[in-house]
């Protein structure tokens, strides 16, 4: 009883209100305030998330700064302060001598595209410790958490000799076939959990001012990368995840940025281009369910979903209610939803590695909006299969990976 009547006031304790100011981009600082107090209060139906995030921060606490300098390749630019990064679905080709070009093979991950040679792992192990020390500092009050974190954010974004350029324009290269795609756009998803962090930490005190505009400066600049650059245009032309997500960065690096006005034009065209366009009248994600891995690419998709969903509350521009021939956001949860406590062999599309609690980032997102007991009972069957998601402690904010 006392984890559900937790779970009620976690989740429903802040209500979406649109127009609202916040002093928080993804995250809602209000529920966050609420965990909080349960987390000093000893409160043990959240404490195996914060055991393990805690454990996170500190691993952290141990590691060197990241710098896309230290990659042992370089783009076709020759400049190492450009991000570079390989598909990760494209093997060499067996069928030629020099094994170019390479060729594709869906949802099987070449380990050649996650080693130190490109900067995409290393991208993601800079996002995840930042999440994690942010975080850590904002529960515990631990200053060592956020001071770390500090250092790891100067020496990617601000730092002349280890910063990182402001454009993707080698992301996700095919050896023989392109120096870098539109589609590689998807890598710097995660610098969304990194701008979160900087706000926590500016919240704080823990940044100063002048350092907390140089970040938005950076920013701003990647945002004006995104809106016109040749990769960019090709990414925000796909109608499935790469779409959504394209619009979740743009959207939410404006706000971070101060640009509120163009957020709110980039969350309409992501309502009446790509959300009604991926949505089918029975709330499927018909693009992500062609996928050999459709349960996870549906989830993974809900995820930029939700957040659009919580930067709609941020401009007054109501995207978890829309709806428009029969499609609804709504009913695109409610399909993931259904499938919650039920075996892999329940869910009848493709999936190469069924993972069930990839859910509780949306249904999160889901029980907070809506309120729907239904969505509130999948995250409580989820929480007893992953008690330790981070999920849990970071509302508003949906994290599939």
């Amino acid at each position: 009883m006392k984890v559900k009547l937790l779970l009620l006031s976690a989740l429903l304790g802040s209500a979406p209100l649109y127009a609202q100011e916040s002093a928080c981009l993804t995250y809602d600082c209000a529920q966050m305030a609420v965990i909080k107090t349960h987390l000093a209060e000893g409160d043990t139906t959240i404490d195996p998330a914060w055991q393990a995030l805690q454990a996170k921060a500190d691993a952290a606490l141990t590691h060197p700064p990241y710098s896309v300098t230290e990659k042992k390749l370089l783009p076709a630019s020759g400049d190492k302060h450009d991000y570079y990064s390989f598909g990760p679905y494209w093997w060499p080709n067996p069928n030629t001598k020099d094994h170019l070009p390479y060729v594709r093979n869906d949802g099987h991950i070449n380990p050649s595209s996650k080693t130190d040679d490109t900067d995409s792992e290393r991208l993601v192990h800079f996002s995840d410790d930042v999440r994690a020390l942010a975080l850590a500092a904002y529960y515990s009050g631990e200053a060592k958490y956020a001071q770390k974190a500090s250092t790891l954010l100067q020496t990617w974004f601000l730092n002349k000799t280890t910063r990182m350029n402001p454009n993707l324009d080698y992301a996700q290269a095919i050896p023989g076939v392109v120096d870098g795609r539109g589609i590689g756009i998807i890598d710097t998803r995660v610098l969304i959990d990194v701008a979160d962090s900087i706000v926590l930490l500016h919240n704080a005190n823990a940044i100063s001012d002048p350092d907390f505009k140089r970040y938005q400066r950076w920013y701003s600049d990647y945002t004006h990368w995104l809106r016109t650059s040749k990769n960019g245009h090709e990414e925000e032309n796909w109608y499935n995840n790469h779409g959504a997500w394209y619009d979740t960065q743009v959207t939410a690096f404006s706000l971070f940025s101060g640009d509120k006005k163009q957020a709110d034009q980039q969350i309409e065209v992501f309502k009446h281009r790509h959300l009604i366009s991926q949505i089918n009248s029975n709330g499927e994600l018909s693009a992500e369910l062609e996928r050999t891995r459709s349960f996870h690419y549906t989830n993974f998709a809900l995820a930029a979903y939700a957040r659009m969903g919580r930067y709609g509350e941020q401009t007054g521009n109501d995207v978890w209610n829309f709806q428009l021939d029969s499609r609804t956001t709504k009913s695109a949860f409610a399909f993931i939803s259904t499938q919650v406590g039920k075996p892999a062999s329940e869910w009848k599309y493709p999936e190469l590695k069924y993972t069930p609690e990839e859910a509780m980032g949306p249904m999160l997102a889901a029980a907070r909006a809506y309120k729907d007991a239904t969505f509130v009972q999948s995250v409580e069957i989820l929480r007893n299969v992953d008690a330790k998601n981070i999920n849990v402690l970071t509302p508003g904010s949906a994290l599939v990976r």
